[in-house]
């Protein structure tokens, strides 16, 4: 485990150091030179930042703990153990009151807040939970099998697939923009490539149930973005646009038969797209 020390050196000071002569005292005397800092001193190192980017909260059994290497294993429910890492960054609670990070260890029931780093899992917090926890993910849909009700979605946080099963009561709405959000939502939605986010828990046999379904995009809706552009490519026909109205940004694709010659970074613009379950398509982009 990575650790940061500090060294607190500590000096005695006798009356008899310095005598009774006052120039001799440097806190009697003004205008007596600083001691030099001791360079064999060890300093306080500061913790660097943590990771940037999205989060996930994983849910699941802690299986191992590795102090040494930094790392943990978690059974997520409805995927393969997990590697995490952890360090002195990383936040731990039990049933919401924190505890050192040295108190880690296995356990039933955990809610782990995740980020990538790099192509590392690393935890920002861990909490340790006496009863069944919950959690959020966000990904996209692989497969939805009605008969099983087991669904099946991929997320960048993991190379590993969640599984999860639906119950009929599920609720499944759809959000976004108004003409997407307006159709009627349902299980018909859950196709290969939706954009998903949902709430699940785990049951007594440690399965993953999904308890709310929110969908975002399915492959063949239609959508309107207005921005600004971000990043523009026009050799890759790709560009990302800010859409202030909800505050996010998309990641759009373009073929070489949409008029682009004279787009600019920074542009305000209005394109419409199509989502084809890989990404935003346009069908066509205008000034705005």
């Amino acid at each position: 485990m990575v650790r940061f020390f500090a060294v607190v050196l500590l000096a005695g000071i006798g009356t008899g150091l310095y005598g009774q002569n006052p120039a001799n005292n440097p806190d009697s005397n003004p205008n007596a030179a600083q001691a030099a800092p001791d360079p064999g001193a060890a300093q306080v190192e500061p913790l660097p930042a943590a990771p940037k980017g999205k989060s996930t909260i994983l849910g699941g059994e802690i299986r191992f703990v590795d102090s040494v290497k930094d790392e943990l294993l978690l059974k997520a429910y409805g995927q393969k153990p997990i590697k995490i890492l952890f360090d002195e960054r990383t936040q731990v609670f039990r049933d919401g009151k924190r505890i050192p990070l040295l108190s880690l260890g296995k356990t039933d029931h955990a809610s782990i807040q995740t980020l990538l780093d790099g192509t590392n899992i690393f935890a920002l917090t861990i909490h340790i939970l006496s009863r069944t926890p919950q959690g959020d993910f966000d990904g996209k849909v692989v497969s939805f099998d009605p008969g099983s009700t087991e669904l099946t979605l991929s997320s960048t946080a993991s190379n590993q697939p969640l599984k999860l099963t639906v119950p009929g009561d599920t609720p499944i709405t759809r959000e976004g923009q108004s003409a997407f959000a307006a159709q009627h939502p349902g299980t018909a939605d859950l196709v290969h490539g939706t954009l998903v986010t949902l709430k699940f828990e785990s049951d007594n046999k440690g399965r993953g149930i999904a308890r709310q379904i929110t969908v975002f995009a399915v492959p063949g809706a239609d959508f309107v973005f207005i921005g600004n552009i971000t990043t523009l490519d026009l050799h890759a026909g790709h560009l990302v646009l800010a859409d202030p109205r909800d505050d996010k940004t998309y990641d759009i694709t373009f073929s070489s038969g949409i008029a682009t010659q004279n787009l600019r970074q920074g542009d305000h613009v209005m394109v419409k797209a199509r989502f084809d379950g890989n990404s935003y398509v346009a069908t066509a982009i205008s000034a705005e």
